[in-house]
């Protein structure tokens, strides 16, 4: 019987935020892909970073995944390695990205397959589905996401909740709600299996199903109809947040507890905070953060970026080092006024460039740090991908609910073994930013007096102890 593997196309570096002890790629390469198929993980994640694209380079993107894929698993079937996929594409729980573009190209390429199913669960992060109405805690309360301030993103805005009609509306009419299948939490309930397995089993054409899920159990009991089916010869395609990989994968507990990751920090030595997440739960988090002791904030005038960036990336690198030097946390983070912009195009391109000052960042960031944050999914996927420039690294587990820590390897030119937190620009409460960093940095022994000053656009303020 051929072995299952996992294999889960991220469209942003924060989907591993419930597993622990897999790959991350950020290359993909046919021999890059084939090794990660035989790793003794469950399963991978290819990080695409597409939710930072246009529609158009995602797909391209997606599509040259899909095809080295589709070469590696050919290549270890000739060789007497068949192994059967359960294929992934992994996105925002509150529905952002690039739907139904990514999934169109995995069903063109990977395809034929009975059905898409969209899972946006995220149970950790207070997302959930229930009568096909896809909810978020806002203050503790669920509230619908369209209306929520995600439904209102400049470039993945959305209009519905009810998750037929969200289908309608990205597909352009092209599946009509009426044609959505809908797996109610009723569904899933205990004693239902032999029927959810049924239903499953019916599927055919490429069918579109949405699913409830209020807890872990009803994705628990969702997956193991899954594998059922698979092992029929039944083949899906998922869209789905990271609790569907949960129950998916099916892994013990991490390791190392959230509690004890500090044990991972290099010497016990203060690290680097990197922010360029601007919604306005990171906004929130940031502002916890700079009032922790042994922390100093240094934010990035974005506006200075295009016409004065050799210095201001000068004056950014030369306050990090100070900062590392007494023993205080820099953290780096961009201006938090949102800009407006005439098009898409234009938007996404000065995210790129934006992005691509804070990697030059991350490269000159003292060499001695001891671990790094990075605050946002797509700026993570950039620090991996870019400012450390690993082709791979293994999830070391959570170090806060929807947080993972990877690891660079030890043989890293700049920074061996330095533990790195992804930590989702949308997850958390308001002390969440603050409390990773008292779990990772030594108590501060810097002393004195606050201080808070502008040196051109770039703005320092240190609160010791």
């Amino acid at each position: 019987m051929p072995h299952t593997k996992i294999i889960v196309l991220d469209d942003d570096p924060t989907g591993s935020q419930t597993v622990h002890s897999c790959l991350l790629l950020t290359r993909w390469d046919p021999a890059t892909l084939q090794a990660a198929l035989l790793d003794d993980a469950p399963l991978f994640f290819v990080l695409t970073n597409t939710r930072g694209m246009d529609a158009a380079r995602a797909a391209a993107v997606t599509g040259e995944v899909c095809a080295n894929l589709r070469l590696a698993l050919a290549d270890l079937a000739a060789g007497g390695r068949t192994l059967q996929p359960i294929l992934v594409s992994r996105s925002d729980s509150t529905l952002r990205g690039h739907y139904p573009v990514e999934t169109d190209v995995m069903a063109e390429t990977l395809g034929p397959f009975d059905a898409h199913f969209l899972v946006p669960a995220f149970f950790e992060g207070g997302r959930s589905t229930r009568d096909s109405v896809h909810y978020l805690k806002v203050d503790g309360v669920p509230t619908p996401v369209h209306e929520t301030e995600f439904a209102r993103d400049s470039v993945f805005g959305y209009r519905h909740s009810y998750l037929p009609d969200y289908v309608e509306e990205k597909t352009r009419g092209r599946i009509p709600a009426g044609q959505v299948e809908r797996f109610l939490l009723a569904d899933l309930a205990p004693g239902r299996e032999d029927a959810l397995l049924a239903r499953l089993m019916a599927l055919t054409d490429n069918r579109c199903c949405v699913v409830d899920g209020k807890d872990q159990a009803d994705l628990d009991r969702f997956a193991a109809a899954v594998r059922r089916a698979s092992a029929a010869g039944k083949r899906f395609l998922f869209r789905s947040a990271a609790s569907l990989l949960t129950a998916l994968a099916g892994l013990p507990p991490q390791p190392v507890t959230a509690a004890a990751m500090g044990r991972y920090v290099r010497d016990g030595r203060p690290g680097a905070v990197v922010v360029g997440s601007h919604v306005q739960k990171t906004t929130l988090q940031l502002k916890r953060l700079l009032a922790e002791p042994g922390v100093r904030g240094l934010e990035v005038d974005v506006d200075r970026i295009l016409p004065d960036r050799a210095s201001l990336l000068a004056e950014v690198l030369a306050q990090a080092a100070a900062a590392h030097h007494q023993d205080c946390t820099p953290v780096i983070y961009t201006s938090r006024v949102e800009r407006q912009f005439a098009s898409q195009a234009e938007r996404l391109a000065f995210g790129e460039t934006v992005s691509a000052f804070l990697m030059d960042v991350v490269r000159g960031l003292p060499p001695g740090l001891g671990f790094l944050v990075s605050k946002g999914g797509i700026t993570s996927n950039d620090v991996l991908s870019d400012g450390l420039a690993l082709a791979t690294s293994r999830v070391l587990g959570q170090v806060l609910p929807g947080c993972s820590m990877v690891r660079c390897p030890a043989d890293h030119p700049r920074f061996p073994d330095l533990p790195v937190v992804i930590f989702p620009g949308n997850v958390g409460d308001e002390n969440a930013l603050a409390t990773v960093h008292r779990r990772l940095a030594p108590k501060p022994a810097i002393t004195g007096q606050a201080c808070a000053t502008r040196h051109n656009g770039v703005h320092e303020s240190c609160v010791p102890v």
